[in-house]
């Protein structure tokens, strides 16, 4: 199997970014170094393997969503931040499949809009992101349940749920249908 291919050993859920991610590598590198961070301080507040963060920043790893979403919060980043400018806005966690539609910069905020997929009667759970994240879920089709793991809501056709997501939260599909939704992330900046 190629590097652009490889997932993370062990975890058995598919990699995140479908056309790779060889471009994730030099931007971690660059905002850990940034950050005055190493290598083992990067992957300890990630609380990721050395060597998983390792093959990521030489780009001989493509990443599961949760290492990704928990690199960014140790970095204190958008995910957008880790994964823009490798051609493809397309992102997939272990039941969700999310399309970017666009990144806003509103000065003490950064938002990412996804268009969100679950299929029927999958779902996912989410590491916590940084403080002060807040994930916002409007559904078109489907009935979703989403939030923090303690507070789950339920949403519906026209339905919108909010939560902190600075907590492990989750998502999942809950009826027949698969869940169509956008997700909107705010990251405090």
């Amino acid at each position: 199997m190629d590097a652009t291919a490889a997932s993370e050993s062990g975890t058995g859920t598919a990699p995140a970014l479908p056309g790779g991610a060889a471009h994730v590598g030099p931007r971690v590198r660059a905002l850990r170094t940034e950050r005055g961070m190493s290598l083992s301080e990067l992957a300890r507040r990630a609380s990721i393997g050395k060597a998983t963060l390792s093959g990521l920043e030489a780009g001989t790893r493509n990443p599961t969503l949760d290492t990704l979403h928990a690199v960014a919060a140790a970095l204190g980043v958008a995910l957008t931040a880790l994964v823009a400018g490798g051609g493809s806005p397309r992102i997939r966690g272990a039941a969700v499949d999310m399309e970017l539609l666009r990144v806003f910069d509103d000065g003490p905020a950064t938002y990412e809009l996804y268009r969100m997929r679950i299929p029927a009667g999958a779902e996912q759970v989410s590491p916590a992101h940084h403080p002060g994240v807040t994930e916002h879920a409007t559904v078109f089709a489907g009935e979703l349940r989403a939030g923090r793991l303690d507070a789950p809501g339920l949403a519906g056709p026209g339905g919108y749920l909010e939560w902190a997501a600075d907590a492990p939260h989750g998502y999942a599909a809950v009826g027949p249908e698969d869940v169509h939704a956008s997700l909107l992330i705010r990251y405090p900046t």
